[in-house]
This record gives C-alpha cells, structure tokens and sequence, in this order.
C-alpha cells in the first residue's frame, strides 16, 4: 500500500498545476502572465477558498508522498534527509491558504518554500553511492540545476536590480510559476521512478 503513496508525488503536482491554472479563469481581470499565483487566492478573490482548499489538499498529498519515499529509503538502506525537506513543503502551503495575500505572514511563508527546495540536490547527494538509485539521482541533478536556476530569478524582485527588473515585471507571473512548476515536476518525475523501481524484480532491500 505504501508503493502506491509514491503516486501522490505526481498527483500534488497534476493537482497545483491545474488548480493554479483553472482557478485563475474565475478571478475577473487576472492575468497569468503579469500576476502572482498568490493574487488569485487573496483575501478579496471570489477564488480565495477554492484555492485554499487546493493548497490544502497539494499539503496532504506531499506528505503521503513523503511518507512513501520514506519507506523506500529505508527499506533500501537510503538516506531520509531529503524525505523531511519534501514534507516541509506541507508547511508553506498550509501557511499561505490560511495566510491569503496581502496577510504579514504570507511572504514569510512563501519565503519558507526555499527549504523544500533543497530537496532534490539533497536527495542527489545522499543517494549517490546507493545501489540502483542511478536513474532518481540523475533526473534529481538535472531537476536541482533547474529549480535553483529559476529560484535566482525569483530573488530578482527582492534586489530589483534595473533593468533587469523592468524587463522581468511583465512576464513575472511566469517565473513565479516555472518555480512551482519544476520542483513540483521534481517530485512528480521522483515518485514514478521510485514507483518503477518498487515494481521490479529485486527487491529494494537486496539493492542496498
């Protein structure tokens, strides 16, 4: 039963990808390209608890994920480091649908969204030398590279360096999201392969 909890990695991430997109047609005037994804729940939003509501499932999925990577790093003798910064990811989610924008603790909790972005060079680096990990630590290397890429760019309007700054505001609901977007496929692309692994013939144990 515990395999099939790695599946929820994919689901959390099918389930933030359309909320944010499908959500966002019911918020009058709201541009995905321009606007902020905290801007379609916000306190004034006829969105603001559907997408609360969202978040919160998003926060339960992540953490039957994390309980099912968990199982597999033990069962195969794996670190579990990565494990706990995958389920911090519940905190942030929960502390933005309850805090909704412009709420003082919403940018405190969006901020704390950078310690679950760690995960995947944490899980590269602990999983190296492990026994038929080979394939979940390159995909997490190449997905580390890409989350830290666009988690730079997403610093850019905290130091507004100009011009960069003026040429990014139009476009910044897009950077926000390729944020989500990749740590999310991350976790998504992480549960399948560990999915498949759980599925062959030696056991994990034996791998390890």
């Amino acid at each position: 039963m515990k395999r099939y909890g790695l599946l929820c990695g994919p689901l959390a991430a099918l389930t933030l990808w359309t909320g944010i997109a499908g959500l966002a047609q019911f918020v009058p005037g709201y541009d995905s390209i321009r606007q902020t994804v905290s801007e379609i729940g916000e306190m004034d939003s006829p969105m603001r608890m559907p997408f609360a509501a969202m978040l919160f499932v998003v926060a339960i999925l992540s953490l039957v994920f994390a309980w099912a990577v968990y199982g597999v790093a033990t069962e195969a003798g794996r670190s579990r480091l990565a494990v706990y910064l995958i389920a911090f990811i519940a905190v942030p989610l929960i502390g933005i649908a309850v805090c909704a924008f412009p709420h003082p603790l919403h940018g405190v909790f969006g901020l704390s969204e950078t310690v679950s972005y760690f995960a995947p060079i944490v899980l590269a680096v602990t999983w190296r030398r492990a026994p038929g990990a080979q394939s979940v630590v390159t995909f997490s290397w190449v997905m580390a590279v890409v989350v830290w890429i666009v988690l730079f760019a997403n610093l850019i309007p905290i130091v507004r360096p100009e011009p960069l700054w003026h040429e990014m505001k139009p476009f910044y609901g897009v950077v926000q999201r390729a944020l989500f977007v990749s740590w999310f496929a991350w976790a998504g692309g992480l549960g399948l392969l560990l999915f498949a692994e759980s599925r062959s013939a030696v056991p994990l144990a034996k791998q390890a």
